[in-house]
């Protein structure tokens, strides 16, 4: 059996769940609503059963069909926000509870520090761009001067035998666009 998708969306005053539905006129489908719960069964597709957040008017509640969707409007009995459309079981909540208190705890001084030492890597990059520049060549610095500035940033070279023949064309990383901004 094939699983249906549903969605829902709510007012003040209803709440409103759309099955998708293929064919819905056609299909031998039924709604049963209660006051705290939803099923709907239908030919070819897994039922379904809601237990529903809050309890509702069965008998304002409707339901519409067209050949796409069955879409069942729920009135609430409670003219308040609901927080999901189902509520869960006594077990699942005490799960989710469990599951929830046992994630591990961010240590969040700890993380600070890792931060600082990689803004000190990204320091220690333009430390060694520094120093190469420093040690080098006086072709070496033009070099990378004008591989640096032709590029647009892109490329940093320092053999001033292939740069200085020609023009540095620009070179962004796999991915990236460039972009000329005058």
């Amino acid at each position: 059996m094939a699983k249906v998708k549903y969605d829902w969306y709510q007012t003040e005053t209803a709440v409103t769940v759309t099955v998708l539905l293929k064919n819905a006129t056609e299909k031998n489908y039924s709604v049963q609503l209660e006051q705290n719960t939803l099923s709907l069964q239908a030919d070819g597709i897994e039922p379904i059963s809601l237990t529903l957040w809050n309890p509702i008017n069965v008998e304002q509640s409707t339901h519409k069909t067209t050949p796409s969707k069955v879409e069942i409007k729920l009135t609430k009995l409670i003219g308040q926000r609901w927080e999901a459309l189902e509520r869960k079981s006594e077990a699942e909540e005490s799960q989710a509870v469990t599951s929830t208190a046992a994630k591990k705890k961010h240590d969040w001084d700890k993380l600070s520090k890792q931060l600082e030492a990689d803004d000190e890597t990204k320091d220690d990059v333009n430390a060694l761009f520094k120093k190469i520049y420093e040690d080098a060549s006086e072709d070496t610095r033009k070099a990378m001067m004008k591989s640096y500035y032709e590029s647009g940033g892109t490329v940093l070279s320092t053999n001033w035998a292939e740069v200085g023949a020609k023009p540095v064309e620009v070179n962004p990383p796999d991915g990236c666009e460039f972009k000329k901004w005058n």
